[in-house]
């Protein structure tokens, strides 16, 4: 009987290890300040980012809600072969940043981050500073311009160089979208910021 407890108990804690490996997406995706106080940590993620690779609060998360609207495991969406069978996803883009492999891979190189996961939040926070910091390294690109970051992040270094982006419109219309994201959650923080602020330095 008590070793049959045993395993309950250590299933019960099983099923709940695994739940809360998995987070749930922000409930209002569209307001940085609510997303912020609902996600405890998050503020600090992105701050500690913006400290380190100097990208800012605010982009960082206009290019996550663009990737992924926050799903943690986000992933292309899978087509069906004759409608029926589930094929190959055209990516292997994955997780908040929807990073691929390939370049994830050169994320765990370059930045010594060899534990970091694309379904955690802090660590895709990370590789987007890293990423965005690296365009203005090889690019030119300002930490500060959200189109032309956000196209390089998309078509890759070598595509931007390529000026592959020129040759999609729908993707200039997808940039400014991610410019004007990043506007409305630049204004949005201004008005939260302190409390932030405040909260953060209470828990830390």
């Amino acid at each position: 009987m008590f070793k049959q407890t045993i395993r309950h108990l250590l299933l019960v804690l099983f099923i709940l290890s695994l739940t809360a490996c998995t987070a749930s997406q922000p409930k209002n995706t569209q307001d940085i300040c609510e997303i912020f106080q609902e996600k405890d940590d998050w503020y600090n993620y992105t701050k500690d980012s913006y400290l380190k690779w100097g990208v800012p609060i605010h982009i960082q998360m206009a290019i996550m809600h663009q990737e992924s609207r926050f799903v943690a495991d986000a992933k292309p969406p899978r087509p069906w072969l004759l409608g029926i069978i589930p094929w190959f996803r055209s990516s292997s883009a994955y997780g908040y940043p929807q990073a691929q492999d390939g370049t994830w891979d050169w994320y765990l190189k370059e930045a010594g981050s060899w534990g970091a996961d694309r379904d955690d939040f802090e660590d895709a926070s990370d590789f987007i500073g890293w990423y965005c910091a690296t365009s203005h390294k090889k690019l030119g690109i300002s930490r500060l311009d959200t189109i032309n970051q956000y196209l390089a992040y998309h078509e890759g270094h070598g595509g931007f160089q390529r000026k592959s982006h020129l040759k999609k419109p729908w993707l200039l219309k997808t940039a400014k979208k991610v410019n004007r994201q990043a506007q409305i959650f630049q204004q949005q923080l201004k008005g939260c910021q302190t409390e932030l602020e405040s909260a953060s330095s209470f828990f830390w």
